[in-house]
């Protein structure tokens, strides 16, 4: 029995009684946090894995066939008993139900999820939510996404390159505005806000072609009507090498509204554009279930404020 209780509760059970549950492979992948395809792949691997045919795919949906009915029940039954075992194991250890671990650096910090946080946790919320640094660095940041779930859980960040997003999850919270940046010297940096135009015969420093959409649109744009203007490719992902190459060249870097305190040296500007790119919770493709209910807290309380 307890090696049954241990090996039937792993994340193909889950991801099985959600689409059971809800009739669907989409609107598991909704509830879970993770895509379509995921949720079909886990569900194949399991039916390979038990020699079982659980679902019947059809056009109208998903159903349990007979044998996965009789998997259904027993899973569902032994999901509780692990989650009240976890629950009266953490209650005796004296902590708290769940435990969220939040990547913070210097290009992605995590004030923004905490600052959301805060406004519905109350002092007697179930999560504790625990916050692990790390190095912002061009080179290794595709690797600490990947790694997502086991140094820490979640990490803030911008959501609309496409190397990070085939590495993790993402849950979208809003879009930073794209501004300027330039050095306290510059002859840009006495403006306020700044129009296209301001930016003729400067060198204007911005992330190279085929990462980020809300980039590639901003970028065509630009070079379609504003020729003046002399982009400068950059790596794909800034770091803290970017922002001093912008203040030491007297250079014009494309920057987020979010990065405004980056650099002491640099000015962030607003222009005259409507470009956003979106930013958001940055996790594991395959989420705790800690995880898990964190992002349904989250999801509830910015449905909630919108």
């Amino acid at each position: 029995m307890k090696g049954g209780f241990v090996s039937m509760y792993n994340r193909q059970i889950q991801t099985f009684v959600y689409a059971a549950e809800h009739g669907s492979f989409s609107k598991a992948a909704e509830k879970l946090f993770i895509t379509p395809a995921s949720v079909m792949n886990q569900i194949n691997s399991l039916e390979s894995r038990l020699g079982i045919r659980l679902l019947e795919r059809t056009n109208q949906g998903i159903h349990l066939t007979p044998a996965g009915q009789s998997i259904y029940k027993d899973a569902k039954r032994i999901i509780e008993q692990s989650e009240d075992a976890i629950s009266r194991a953490r209650q005796i250890a004296g902590v708290e139900q769940y435990v969220i671990r939040v990547g913070t650096s210097l290009l992605n910090p995590c004030k923004t999820l905490i600052d959301l946080w805060s406004e519905i946790s109350g002092e007697n919320s179930s999560f504790q939510i625990k916050i692990v640094p790390f190095e912002d660095d061009h080179t290794n940041i595709l690797s600490t996404i990947a790694s997502l779930g086991k140094k820490f859980d979640f990490m803030v960040g911008p959501c609309g390159s496409k190397e990070w997003s085939s590495r993790c999850n993402l849950f979208i919270l809003g879009d930073y505005k794209i501004c300027c940046a330039v050095p306290r010297k510059h002859r840009l940096a006495k403006y306020k806000r700044l129009k296209i135009t301001d930016l003729y015969g400067e060198n204007l420093m911005m992330v190279k072609r085929g990462d980020a959409e809300s980039n590639d649109r901003l970028r065509d744009m630009l070079e379609g009507n504003h020729p003046q203007i002399h982009i400068v490719d950059t790596p794909f992902f800034y770091d803290a090498d970017v922002f001093n190459t912008c203040e030491h060249t007297g250079s014009v870097l494309l920057t987020l509204e979010a990065w405004e305190e980056i650099h002491p040296s640099l000015v962030t500007l607003p222009v005259e554009w409507d470009y956003t790119a979106p930013y958001g919770l940055l996790y594991s493709k395959k989420p705790s279930r800690d995880v898990l209910a964190f992002l349904e807290a989250v999801r509830q309380t910015v449905s909630f404020s919108n």
